[in-house]
């Protein structure tokens, strides 16, 4: 494994008495695709939160390339070339999957989202968004209303609005969360298909997915890390075995 690009050191954050995320350190290499799975509660969406700037740590340090990016605000980090996903799609289901896209790049370009109803009449800015879409497979639906769009496919929307930004670290959010059988396949299929071009931290609950995907699995609970490995040394970890793949109810 290579230097890090993104790491934490000791980074904490707490609500009132609960130390949600408890003196991790965790370190993301150019390249690699590290799953981050738990039990629910276990810190793992706090954890993001921390890496793109949602949240600012109460203790320890967040790192990009190096820097210290610890009290960055969300909107620093993404010109960095930190972006992020989220659990429930977020799109303005009025406009096309296409001007979603757009609207995204413009955005990370600097402009306010204020001024989203020109972005219909940027040429340059809608011929990548066309590009994305088609890459990720949704040319046919570039003009449909994001509205009418499949579940899966408004995840896929999302995430192309991430790409669009070409970022250095992609986190995702459980983009398979919610997902029917044949879309989560193809979501797997997609995200396998980015390894190697992008560094990626995927949080995700469907363990097949993790397995398929990871290079490295980082396991939290209650806040503190468990395991850090390969995937077949955290599948036959008993630990994890005991507390995240065992029950059903825990993960997935």
């Amino acid at each position: 494994m290579g230097p890090a690009l993104l790491e934490t050191q000791g980074v904490m954050k707490r609500f009132g008495g609960l130390n949600a995320v408890d003196r991790v350190d965790f370190t993301l290499a150019p390249g690699e695709l590290v799953a981050v799975i738990g039990p629910n509660g276990a810190g793992k969406t706090t954890f993001v939160n921390l890496l793109s700037g949602a949240l600012i740590p109460d203790a320890g340090t967040v790192r990009f390339e190096g820097r210290d990016i610890s009290r960055l605000p969300i909107d620093a980090r993404a010109r960095l070339g930190i972006a992020r996903s989220f659990q429930i799609a977020s799109i303005f289901p009025d406009l096309s999957a296409v001007e979603n896209v757009a609207l995204a790049a413009q955005a990370h370009a600097g402009h306010s989202f204020g001024f989203w109803r020109p972005v219909r009449a940027e040429t340059t800015l809608l011929a990548a968004a066309e590009a994305e879409l088609a890459g990720i497979g949704l040319a046919e639906a570039a003009h449909r209303p994001a509205g009418q769009l499949s579940h899966g496919e408004k995840r896929l929307v999302e995430i192309a609005m991430a790409l669009v930004t070409k970022p250095r670290v992609l986190l995702l959010d459980e983009p398979m969360a919610g997902l029917g059988v044949a879309e989560a396949r193809r979501m797997v299929s997609f995200l396998a298909s980015l390894k190697g071009h992008f560094t990626i931290l995927l949080v995700e609950h469907d363990m097949d997915a993790v397995f398929a995907l990871a290079d490295r699995v980082f396991v939290l609970a209650s806040g503190a890390r468990v395991a850090d490995a390969p995937p077949d040394a955290v599948r036959a970890d008993p630990r994890v075995q005991l507390a995240y793949l065992g029950d059903d109810a825990d993960a997935g």
